[in-house]
């Protein structure tokens, strides 16, 4: 077993450079042999510059240099070959392949600067993730979760959307919000409702009034950060979802956002019916509403933000979310969040148009039969 894993181990990349740098080199041999057997008429020295313009696709600004100036030497001695270097033909030749080779080492070592700014940028939005969105558990209380992020911006791992699970006594409460916006400029609003939700979800107080809260927050920040002309841009939709240990059911209260979708046996998907009050920040002390429905040992709970529902294909249909997620009701949560990522992104052509954000909860079996027992 152990021989067979180190057989698997996948390369590294710069053995994979070494193996591609076989290419043009082999290019440039290839062309060399072919010019000095054509025809006297023929020339195909200006071919040389395909090896270097090949090079930088793989490998740094020294690989390209030492490419291009094995491309150069091949061009000077077809010159010698072909009645020597007096020749106006081969000085304008050799001259040209020059340039082009030092514009694509210039090329080669600006991609190589653009790719490590794109590195620490991605270790800036990773370490930011980390932050504001902890993991969340697999397993807590009597369910089992697994969750997907898809940020809208190829650069941000975070954006608008967010979510975020709490452990209140004998129940689990798990929230899931979509603020205004994409990308990173959503990110200070998405911090603010996840941090006032961690601050709030162990208290002891219903589903409604955690939602005065976070409307509370929601109203401050905008109240000192907006500007008179954008008074009412700040707004988010949130869904708040308890799921007690000793109580088949599940309590919801909803602020604006999408209805979650319940998966039970047998390929069955509902959509349970909720009284969603105006979105946080848009309504000052608007009144929400608790809305309880059965959990029953084996059923999933998909959250989703509108990002997933409003993905659309080539033709401009949204992705069917309902229809999609009916094949795969028997799979656990980590498995259902694999085929909804893969489906989705292939659906959308491999890239959203805004985040997105699912996490399906299961209600695990083992815990009612000893609740039971």
């Amino acid at each position: 077993m152990a021989s067979r894993l180190g057989r698997a181990r996948p390369r590294q990349p710069w053995q994979s450079a070494r193996a591609l740098l076989v290419l043009p080199v082999a290019l440039i041999v290839v062309i060399t042999v072919v010019d000095m057997r054509a025809p006297y008429d023929v020339h195909l020295g200006p071919a040389l510059v395909i090896a270097p313009a090949l090079t930088p696709s793989f490998a740094g600004p020294r690989t390209t240099a030492a490419v291009g100036a094995l491309a150069v030497a091949a061009q000077v001695f077809l010159g010698v070959t072909h009645g020597g270097l007096g020749t106006t033909n081969h000085i304008v030749q050799i001259i040209t392949l020059t340039v082009l080779v030092v514009l694509t080492v210039l090329y080669s070592a600006l991609r190589m600067r653009r790719q490590a700014q794109l590195a620490r940028v991605r270790t800036v939005a990773e370490a930011a993730q980390q932050v504001l969105m902890w993991p969340l558990p697999e397993r807590i209380g009597t369910v089992r979760i697994a969750s997907l992020y898809l940020a809208a911006e190829d650069e941000a791992q975070i954006g608008g959307d967010l979510y975020a699970a709490a452990r209140c006594d004998d129940a689990v409460r798990v929230l899931i919000g979509d603020v205004r916006g994409k990308g990173l400029p959503a990110i200070g609003e998405a911090a603010l409702l996840l941090g006032a939700f961690r601050e709030s979800a162990h208290r002891r107080v219903p589903l409604t009034e955690l939602a005065t809260t976070l409307d509370q927050s929601i109203t401050r920040y905008a109240a000192e950060l907006d500007r008179p002309e954008e008074e009412g841009e700040r707004f988010a939709t949130a869904l708040l979802v308890e799921i007690p240990d000793h109580e088949a059911v599940t309590r919801m209260t909803s602020c604006g956002h999408p209805p979650p979708l319940l998966l039970g046996p047998g390929h069955v998907v509902t959509a349970p019916s909720l009284h969603p009050s105006p979105p946080l920040g848009v309504q000052h002390g608007a009144e929400h509403t608790l809305d309880v429905f059965s959990f029953e040992p084996g059923d999933t709970l998909l959250l989703y933000t509108d990002g997933v529902v409003e993905a659309r294909d080539e033709r401009g249909r949204f992705y069917p979310l309902a229809d999609r997620v009916a094949r795969w009701t028997g799979d656990g949560p980590e498995a259902l969040t694999h085929h909804l990522r893969r489906d989705l992104l292939a659906h959308a052509g491999g890239r959203l148009g805004d985040d997105a954000a699912l996490i399906a909860v299961h209600r695990t079996i083992a815990e009612r039969r000893r609740h039971h027992g």
